[in-house]
């Protein structure tokens, strides 16, 4: 496995990668590698011969006053799970290294950012696709693969890609969960004890609305009230939204057809946490 911190030596590797007629397929992270981390190397693994991983906590994409500042960043645990996971590269640059000081260009989506979580975080999607079309552009994968939990950010970097003509086919991998049903997160371990149990509560309203919408409740808004009272009736809980949006452009719903997914944010103890589940 080699660790590589300048794009330079990213595009020079590749260069042998390519003319060896390697498929190349990146899986973008922010580090603090768990099992879903582990889950979307693999599904790299099963679309390519050659894996890249990038450990990269992007600072466009916090807010002032988010987490930016203790984010964790435990590269050597990190790494260590890399090469168990048999990647080819893991790309680690500095912040330099990406974002000159003079750096002025972003990427701006309209419709699918201004939504969901682009209302409590206006900026963070801007962020987002911005770091991903950097990293588009220095490894041209011809993969690159995405978690499910963070279900808006795997449709919005799609039709970014889309729009922009890139050949890179972006992949989704189903969410991770907990033996409980928590989906797995880095933010997690900001959660205590009591914390972390009550932070089940927003995997269980999609659970309640999903199954009350299988025994025939097509009510968008009934079903949505049903969630939001499990939520609310959880200690240390606030909901930032509920709700239930078509599959592809993530627009409210009024009525639960094929296609629709149920979405939530919610903080739990100061902790935000985001969840989605397939209707």
């Amino acid at each position: 496995m080699k660790v590589i911190e300048t794009i330079k030596a990213v595009r020079k590797e590749l260069e042998g990668v390519r003319k060896a007629k390697k498929t190349v397929a990146l899986v973008p992270t922010m580090g603090a590698l768990h099992a879903g981390h582990l889950a979307l190397i693999q599904q790299a693994r099963s679309v390519s011969k050659y894996v890249a991983v990038s450990i990269f906590v992007n600072p466009t994409q916090f807010a002032p006053g988010e987490d930016f500042e203790k984010y964790p960043r435990p590269i050597k645990a990190d790494l260590e799970k890399c090469r168990q996971a048999k990647v080819d590269l893991v790309f680690t640059p500095a912040k330099s290294e990406l974002y000159a000081p003079d750096f002025v260009t972003y990427v701006c989506q309209e419709r699918l950012t201004e939504r969901l979580c682009g209302l409590s975080r206006p900026t963070h999607f801007r962020g987002v696709l911005t770091v991903v079309l950097k990293l588009f552009n220095i490894f041209q994968p011809d993969a690159a693969v995405f978690g499910l939990k963070d279900y808006q950010q795997y449709i919005c970097v799609r039709k970014m890609a889309q729009d922009f003509h890139s050949q890179t086919k972006v992949v989704g991998v189903n969410t991770v969960r907990e033996s409980d049903g928590l989906a797995l997160s880095s933010r997690n371990q900001y959660l205590d004890p009591i914390a972390r149990k009550n932070a089940t509560c927003l995997y269980r309203a999609l659970l309640t609305i999903k199954s009350s919408a299988k025994r025939g409740d097509k009510r968008a808004a009934s079903l949505i009230r049903k969630g939001r009272e499990l939520i609310e009736e959880t200690p240390q809980t606030i909901v930032d939204y509920l709700t239930i949006v078509d599959k592809d452009t993530l627009e409210e719903v009024n009525t639960v057809n094929k296609g629709a997914v149920a979405m939530g944010a919610i903080y739990i103890a100061g902790t935000r946490l985001i969840d989605n589940l397939a209707l």
